[in-house]
C-alpha cells in the first residue's frame, strides 16, 4: 500500500472518530428541539388549580341523548352544574358521607401483590376510634328493624309484636349481601374507617405493570369491548359502566396530578387529560352513560333514602344531611329536564334476559374482587369505593322491585353502600363538569401544539438532514 493510500485511511479513521460524538450532540439538539416544541408552553399549562377560568364557548361538541340513556348532552351539564354537583360537593362532606369503612389491606385472590407505590400520597390516613360517628360504631338493627322482618323486638321472643303491616321502605341499617359485588366487604373486625375529606382522589405514583395488569384483567377477562355492531344493549351495559368509571378516574387523576416532585408542585396535567380521556370520544360519552345510570339509580331509590337515618351524632349537621338528600332527589329542575335518566326496563328482555344477567353479574363479581389486588392503598381505597358504589347502583336497578325477573321484593341497603353510592356520583359528577368546563380549551390547546409540529418540520428536519450527512 502505497504511503498516499495509507494517510488518506488515517484521515478517514480520525474524520470517524468525531463523527459519532458529533452525532450525539445533534441528537440530543433535535430531542431538545421537539421536547420544548411540543412541551414548553403545555406541560405546565394549569399549574395552579385555582387560577384557570375556562371559557364555555363551544361546549356542545356533544350533542343529542346519551346513547341508550334518556338526556342529552346539553340538559346533564346544565343540571349538573347549576343543581347536582353544587348539592353532591355539599353532601361528601358532611359527617355521614364523609366516613367510609373499608378493607385496606387484602390478599390478591389473582395473583401474589407485587405493586409498589412511589410515593407517600399512595398511603392512607385512617381514623383513630375517636374520630369516626359515635352511631357507626353500633352493630346492624340495634337502631332499626330486623332485616328479615317487620318484627318489633321487645325483650323476649314471646313478647315481640308483628308489625307486617308496617310499610317503610327504610327498616334500618342492615347487613346485607349484594349479588353484584364480592362478598368480602362485610362488617368485620378487618376493616377500618377512613376520612375520606383527608385521602382525595389524586395521582399517586402507582405505575407500571401492577396498575396496567389490574385494568388489563378487568377489560380482558370480565368486559371485553363489544363490536361495533352490537345491538343488544345488556352486552354493552358493563363494558360502557367500566370504561365511564375508568375515564373519570383518569380525569381526577390528570386534575391533581404531581407536576414536578422536586419542588412538590401539584396542579393539571392536561397532557395526560387529553391522551387518556378528551381525545377519544367514546370514553366521554361513557362517562356521562355512568353518571346518568348512577343518577337513576338514586332517583329510584328516592323513598329509601328519603326516610334512611343519617345519624352521627351530631345533630345540626345530621338535619343538613336530610335536607341536601331531599333537594337531591326532589329537585324541581331535574324532575322536570331529566325524571328518568336511564331506563332500566327494557335490559333483560327475551328468553336469554335472565342468563345474560347471571353472566354479568358474574362478571362485575370478579371485577369487585380485583380490587384486593390494587397495591396502592390510597387507589385500592377509591377503586373499592366507587366498585361498591357502582355495584349498588346495579342492585338498585336490577336485584329489586320485580320478583319475576329475580328481583328482592323490597330494597335493603348496608350504610356502607349508601355512603359509596353518594360519593360514587359526586365522582361522576366532578368529572363530568371537568369535561365541560376544561374539555373544549384542552382539546384546542392540545390540537393547535400537534399542528404546530407537524406543520413547521424545518428546523427539525434541517438538524436531522445535518447528523444524516455527516454520518
Amino acid at each position: 500500500m502505497g504511503k498516499g493510500a495509507i494517510k488518506e485511511e488515517e484521515s478517514e479513521r480520525k474524520r470517524k472518530t468525531w463523527r459519532l460524538p458529533l452525532l450525539g450532540l445533534i441528537v440530543v439538539l433535535l430531542a431538545v428541539a421537539v421536547s420544548s416544541r411540543t412541551s414548553s408552553n403545555v406541560g405546565f399549562f394549569f399549574t395552579d388549580r385555582n387560577s384557570c377560568s375556562c371559557s364555555l364557548q363551544g361546549s356542545g361538541k356533544y350533542k343529542g341523548i346519551v346513547e341508550d340513556c334518556c338526556c342529552d348532552y346539553e340538559t346533564v351539564d346544565n343540571l349538573n352544574t347549576e343543581v347536582l354537583n353544587p348539592l353532591l360537593q355539599d353532601l361528601v362532606t358532611t359527617p355521614f358521607f364523609r366516613y367510609y369503612k373499608v378493607k385496606l389491606w387484602c390478599d390478591c385472590p389473582f395473583w401474589p401483590d407485587d405493586g409498589m407505590c412511589r410515593l407517600r400520597d399512595c398511603s392512607v390516613c385512617e381514623c383513630p376510634e375517636t374520630e369516626f360517628p359515635e352511631p357507626f360504631k353500633r352493630p346492624y338493627n340495634t337502631a332499626g328493624l330486623s332485616s328479615d322482618n317487620l318484627i318489633c323486638q321487645e325483650g323476649k321472643p314471646q313478647a315481640t309484636v308483628d308489625r307486617t303491616i308496617d310499610n317503610r321502605a327504610f327498616r334500618g341499617w342492615v347487613e346485607t349481601n349484594n349479588p353484584w359485588s364480592h362478598d368480602d366487604d362485610t362488617d368485620s373486625g378487618e376493616m377500618t374507617y377512613v376520612n375520606l375529606q383527608l385521602n382525595p382522589e389524586k395521582y399517586t405514583g402507582y405505575t407500571g405493570t401492577s396498575a396496567r395488569r389490574i385494568w388489563d384483567s378487568i377489560y380482558s377477562e370480565n368486559c371485553p369491548k363489544y363490536s361495533s355492531g352490537e345491538t343488544c344493549p345488556e352486552k354493552k351495559v358493563l363494558y360502557k359502566l367500566i370504561s365511564g368509571l375508568h375515564s373519570s378516574i383518569s380525569m381526577h387523576i390528570a386534575g391533581d396530578y404531581l407536576l414536578d416532585e422536586s419542588s412538590n408542585q401539584w396542579g393539571q396535567n392536561i397532557e395526560l387529560m387529553y391522551d387518556r380521556i378528551l381525545r377519544h370520544p367514546d370514553r366521554v360519552r361513557n362517562l356521562y352513560f355512568t353518571y346518568l345510570f348512577v343518577l337513576r339509580a338514586v332517583t329510584k331509590a328516592t323513598a329509601y333514602l328519603e326516610q334512611a337515618e343519617y345519624d352521627t351524632g351530631n345533630h345540626a349537621e345530621d338535619l343538613k344531611t336530610q335536607s341536601l338528600i331531599k333537594q337531591l332527589l326532589y329537585s324541581p329542575k331535574l324532575q322536570t329536564a331529566c325524571p328518568v335518566p336511564f331506563d332500566e326496563a327494557k335490559l333483560w328482555q327475551g328468553q336469554s334476559g335472565p342468563e345474560l344477567k347471571q353472566q354479568i353479574q358474574k362478571q362485575f363479581r370478579n371485577i369487585s374482587a380485583l380490587m384486593d389486588c390494587v397495591g396502592c392503598e390510597k387507589c385500592r381505597l377509591w377503586g373499592k369505593l366507587q366498585v361498591q358504589g357502582l355495584g349498588t347502583a346495579l342492585k338498585i336497578l336490577f336485584s329489586v322491585g320485580n320478583q319475576e325477573k329475580g328481583g328482592d321484593q323490597t330494597l335493603q341497603l348496608q350504610r356502607n353502600e349508601v355512603i359509596a353510592l353518594v360519593n360514587l356520583l359526586n365522582r361522576l359528577s366532578e368529572s363530568v363538569k371537568m369535561v365541560r368546563d376544561m374539555g373544549p380549551d384542552v382539546e384546542r390547546l392540545m390540537e393547535d401544539q400537534i399542528k404546530k409540529v407537524s406543520a413547521k418540520p424545518g428546523r427539525l428536519r434541517s438538524i436531522w438532514d445535518l447528523a444524516v450527512s455527516f454520518w
